[in-house]
């Protein structure tokens, strides 16, 4: 039996813990090598938007010496992580391309993208 050769996540809930853990197994998987594809879909499109707020509970994380929300995502992307704004998530969320970061080298797509980026033996994770 072969291991899974590559993680895809759907993030679909803007709660920050949930959205601070799927990062946190995101970049882990990345760290040793696996490649890794998130979609932001749901309520979490709207923490790439340029005016988010980050909770106030991410203060108490990194208080904690625990990787914050912007450390977890960022580390993401520099580890070769393919980010997915959801199409649909960014309709119903009245949020333009325009209005999201670009710092991260988001791809819009939506859950055809994203099942086509699986491979046969890939994890899919919804959070």
């Amino acid at each position: 039996m072969s291991g899974i050769d590559k993680l895809s996540l759907v993030i679909h809930s803007g709660d920050y813990s949930r959205m601070h853990y799927a990062l946190v197994m995101a970049s882990a998987a990345a760290a040793i090598g696996k490649p890794v594809t998130i979609l932001f879909a749901g309520t979490s499109v709207q923490a790439l938007a340029k005016t988010w707020r980050m909770p106030d509970e991410d203060h108490r994380v990194k208080a904690l010496r625990v990787a914050g929300f912007e450390e977890l995502l960022t580390a993401c992307r520099d580890l070769g992580a393919r980010l997915l704004a959801c199409e649909t998530a960014l309709a119903l969320a009245e949020l333009k391309p325009a209005q999201l970061r670009g710092d991260l080298n988001l791809e819009i797509a939506g859950a055809v993208t994203f099942l086509g980026d699986a491979s046969a033996t890939s994890q899919i994770v919804f959070v």
